[in-house]
């Protein structure tokens, strides 16, 4: 698998001047010391995880599982998917859909044993059977439900909290760092999330000093949540708009997802209208409405043809890759002469090989009707 080495190159330096971050372990001679000889196959450490646990798991195991939504996408990121001996059964269904570029990077998952259902709802029967060393699992509600999976399965669980690129950075890149300190990759962490970093500053620069007169109003429709919904399905707080100081049109409590009654968008009036692919799931999708629904044609985004089609990042938890992805294509369009240097699929790839390790985006924008990063005809 191709693994890009030219980012790497050129964040190097501030990866080697950042201390290596213990996060979730404990470097004291209690908790996080190898026991046994160091190159021997039984040498274990003891580390505290995602959730408070202190669990005793073996030095670089050779075989692990990933349990629940994103786990093993983080796996991935961290170059480690070789280790991998069972899955969620949402790797092994097919489907016409799939926003998830760790998986179309990898489709040996898909041939592999299953351990249970998806959302993490594990069968301890089928995670025995693929004899693992270690058991990663995200989106434990309490703490004994890792506990429990541990009990009977008597392998290690290592639970972990996914977090996000915003207000729970720091949850993300703790997961990283504990995911990379077990699986002996830390440098890979490190690596990520100094790439994060650069995208995210870089972002800030080309945006953060423009005047609020000069940015387009805009509104993202059609925004998955607990599956695929119509053009009202919208995200108050959509990662991407704020990665571009966006100025989005919306009221209320600033929840994750929302419901926006149509005649509050048509008030709202955009200049610009994003939407998130994910709607071709369902009928009729929100390009559907956008072009049938007679309400919304005076609007001053369908009136003047800025309407875009963005991929669906929220696709069994948030694949953080296309949060960057969909952030430089907006910004492309919103902000042209700040962004004149980048093609966004040129971009989302860029973005794709350092994470997953293969240029994904085309394979992508093909499952979604061509119209990822394009203006989405109406007519």
């Amino acid at each position: 698998m191709k693994r890009s080495g030219l980012f790497i190159a050129a964040v190097c330096g501030l990866i080697l001047a950042v201390a290596l971050c213990a996060g979730c372990t404990d470097t004291s001679s209690s908790a996080a010391a190898p026991s046994g000889d160091a190159g021997a196959s039984d040498a274990t450490m003891t580390i505290t995880d995602g959730m408070g646990r202190t669990v005793t798991v073996p030095v670089s195991p050779d075989r692990v599982v990933c349990s629940g939504p994103g786990c093993l996408r983080y796996l991935t990121y961290l170059q480690a998917e070789d280790h991998v001996v069972g899955v969620d059964d949402i790797e092994i269904k097919e489907n016409i859909f799939d926003a998830r570029p760790y998986a179309i990077a990898n489709p040996q998952f898909s041939s592999m044993p299953m351990i249970g259902e998806f959302r993490g709802n594990d069968d301890p029967e089928k995670v025995v059977a693929c004899n693992p060393d270690v058991i990663f699992k995200t989106y434990c509600t309490e703490a004994s439900e890792a506990d429990e999976l541990q009990e009977k399965t008597g392998i290690p669980v290592v639970a972990l909290q996914y977090g996000d690129l915003g207000n729970n950075r720091a949850l993300m890149d703790e997961s990283l760092r504990l995911m990379g300190t077990v699986m002996g990759n830390d440098d890979r962490a490190e690596a990520v999330i100094a790439y994060f970093d650069t995208l995210t500053a870089d972002l800030k620069s080309r945006t953060e000093g423009i005047a609020e007169e000069d940015q387009p109003t805009v509104f993202i429709g059609g925004v998955a949540h607990a599956g695929p919904h119509g053009f009202q399905s919208t995200q108050p707080t959509y990662p991407p708009f704020i990665f571009v100081n966006a100025r989005m049109l919306s009221d209320g409590p600033q929840t994750s997802y929302a419901d926006i009654a149509q005649e509050k968008i048509i008030a709202f009036d955009p200049d610009v209208i994003f939407v998130d692919l994910s709607t071709l799931q369902t009928t009729p999708s929100a390009i559907d409405e956008l072009k049938d629904d007679p309400s919304y044609a005076a609007m001053t985004a369908v009136q003047a043809d800025e309407v875009y089609g963005v991929l669906p990042y929220n696709w069994y938890t948030a694949n953080q890759g296309s949060v960057m992805a969909d952030a430089y294509f907006i910004g492309t369009v919103l902000y042209p002469e700040e962004f004149s240097d980048v093609d966004p699929a040129e971009k989302a790839d860029e973005i794709y090989t350092f994470l997953v390790g293969e240029p994904v985006f085309d394979e992508m924008d093909s499952l979604f009707d061509n119209q990822a990063f394009k203006r989405i005809s109406l007519e």
